[in-house]
């Protein structure tokens, strides 16, 4: 097959100069669409949402196993199992926030394409781009903050509010987490108990619906805030709130009552 050949239409200028200096998540940054390709903006303000797919210029090429993030322990994948900035063709493909359009300029966040990318293409994110529950591997933050911080930019692409019980769900994500792994597994049920925020939260992190299968059960209050995680053949779960309001700095067993029911 013949090589294909590609075109810019546009570049990345953001803070951020180095891959290793890129903060997960990515970070505010502007798209410059060439003058050429700018009617092909058109509307595009109309999207919340923009997959921007860019070349990784600076990154490896040779490159087809390696350990998620980085993290040597865990077991290595092949580039096209996961989302490895090297491999033989290093096209990116990033989820932003589109903030607001300027002549040719897009001003997005989370984008993690370090300053010069070359952008290939923009598409809008669409509702048919949703698998509500994917199945996916299992594969932690390096760290329990950075695991932490990962969940917590779950917890507010999900809700998309940033409220006490969105904190709160997070902590007791993380807790369940370290508990039974995959917030995801089909086999995980879970049982909320208080505001719509906090059952909004959790549902978006594990994923869990209401019905094929019914993972996922809430009961609304405003003076009990728990919840109840159980997986036949490992146990039961159960984290009360205490009411310490400082959510995201004080240790779990200030935050939750924590009991923990072996089957």
């Amino acid at each position: 097959m013949e090589a294909i050949s590609l075109h810019p239409i546009g570049y990345v200028i953001s803070p951020v100069s180095e891959p290793k200096d890129m903060p997960p998540g990515g970070v505010a940054a502007e798209i410059e669409v060439l003058p050429q390709y700018q009617p092909g903006l058109l509307r595009v303000e109309e999207n919340s949402h923009l997959w921007i797919q860019s070349w990784f210029h600076m990154a490896s090429r040779d490159q087809l196993i390696a350990h998620p993030r980085g993290n040597q322990h865990l077991p290595e994948y092949g580039v096209f199992a996961m989302r490895s900035p090297g491999r033989p063709n290093p096209i990116a493909l990033s989820l932003t926030k589109l903030i607001k359009l300027e002549n040719n300029k897009l001003y997005v966040e989370r984008l993690d394409a370090v300053n010069g990318t070359p952008v290939l293409d923009i598409k809008p994110y669409f509702e048919n781009d949703i698998i509500f529950s994917p199945r996916t591997p299992y594969i932690p933050g390096k760290t329990r903050t950075s695991h932490q911080d990962t969940l917590l930019r779950q917890a507010l692409a999900h809700h998309q509010e940033k409220c006490p019980s969105l904190y709160l769900a997070v902590r007791m994500a993380l807790v369940a987490d370290e508990v039974f792994g995959h917030l995801n597994n089909p086999e995980l049920m879970i049982n909320v108990t208080g505001s719509a925020c906090l059952a909004d939260t959790i549902q978006g992190l594990t994923r869990a619906r209401l019905a094929n299968p019914a993972r996922f059960f809430y009961d609304f209050s405003t003076s009990l805030h728990q919840t109840i995680w159980t997986m036949n053949g490992r146990g039961t779960l159960t984290l009360t709130w205490l009411g310490n309001t400082d959510i995201m700095e004080c240790a779990d067993e200030e935050l939750f009552s924590m009991d923990f029911k072996l089957d």
